[in-house]
């Protein structure tokens, strides 16, 4: 698909037209109803799937490391806090650290661990990230790309489908690390949260539907989902409608065609919201030979 500028060749989806823009926000689209590589290129392509397949399973083990880390940081953060709290309470009421009574602490220096569990009940989307299992799914989704490259819109793109900006310092075929690639995703997904909150506004939602809105602002951009370009959408949030806004998370062809990827991702989306389902329904597994198993 060729496009000239950003105001051209827009993605056509069920509800919205969605153009695709760097500046927006916006992941590469899909290319619509992508051939079979022909002739000799078609030889390379089982070992492609396997190589595209080995660096998603790769990127996702580093991240989910990542993600460990910085678990056991917060958690011994929290724990030098509790710590001092406790401290402060004793010499305030005369104690030793070695004997204070719990039960007599002055609620001010109390501590609170009772979150609300977003998976559980609807919050504030101001509370939300984007949880680890969704960005899994979005590296499933987009793949994973350590060499610079121009997308089907002819943008250079490289990591999780991100669209390279001035600030980065790339061009096409610079190469990148993978730990450069997840603090890429992880920048665009914080845009992409910060969208999905001015989208929702005060709209309690769980945890899967902040995830699902959030793969479709990374996907689409924010300004695809603007009371202007999805008034339907815009509409189904105002009213607190949640299945009228799975039904908005639906699009399919791209420049007037229909993509299977996109009826794929869309599927996967629509269930993460409704039913906090996160796994790909493609569901295949693609072997170092190229054979494709259900």
């Amino acid at each position: 698909m060729s496009q000239s500028t950003a105001e051209e060749a827009p993605i056509e989806t069920e509800h919205i037209a969605v153009r695709t823009d760097p500046r927006d926000g916006s992941s590469h689209p899909p290319s619509p109803n992508p051939k079979a590589a022909s002739g000799s290129g078609s030889e390379l392509l089982p070992a492609m799937r396997w190589m595209r397949g080995e660096m998603v399973k790769e990127f996702v083990r580093r991240l989910r490391r990542k993600s460990k880390t910085e678990r056991g940081n917060s958690l011994r953060g929290r724990m030098r806090k509790r710590k001092t709290a406790l401290a402060m309470s004793a010499a305030v009421m005369g104690f030793s650290t070695g004997a204070v009574d719990v039960s007599a602490y002055d609620p001010q220096y109390s501590i609170s661990f009772a979150d609300l569990d977003p998976t559980q009940q609807r919050v504030h989307a101001l509370d939300l990230r984007v949880s680890e299992t969704m960005k899994e799914a979005l590296a499933e989704e987009e793949g994973v790309r350590l060499v610079v490259y121009r997308d089907v819109a002819g943008y250079p793109t490289v990591g999780v489908g991100h669209l390279i900006t001035p600030e980065d310092g790339l061009r096409v075929g610079d190469r990148i690390t993978y730990e450069e690639a997840i603090a890429f995703l992880e920048k665009d997904l914080e845009k992409a949260e910060d969208g999905v909150k001015r989208l929702v506004g005060d709209l309690p939602i769980y945890q899967h539907e902040f995830d699902a809105l959030v793969d479709l602002v990374y996907n689409v951009g924010e300004g695809n989902v603007s009371e202007r370009e999805s008034p339907r959408l815009n509409r189904a949030i105002a009213s607190a409608d949640y299945d009228s806004i799975a039904a908005e998370l639906e699009y399919t062809t791209a420049a007037g065609s229909v993509a299977r990827g996109l009826q794929y991702r869309s599927e996967r989306r629509q269930s993460i919201f409704m039913e906090a389902a996160y796994e790909d329904p493609r569901a295949i597994e693609v072997d170092q030979s190229g054979r494709v198993t259900a």
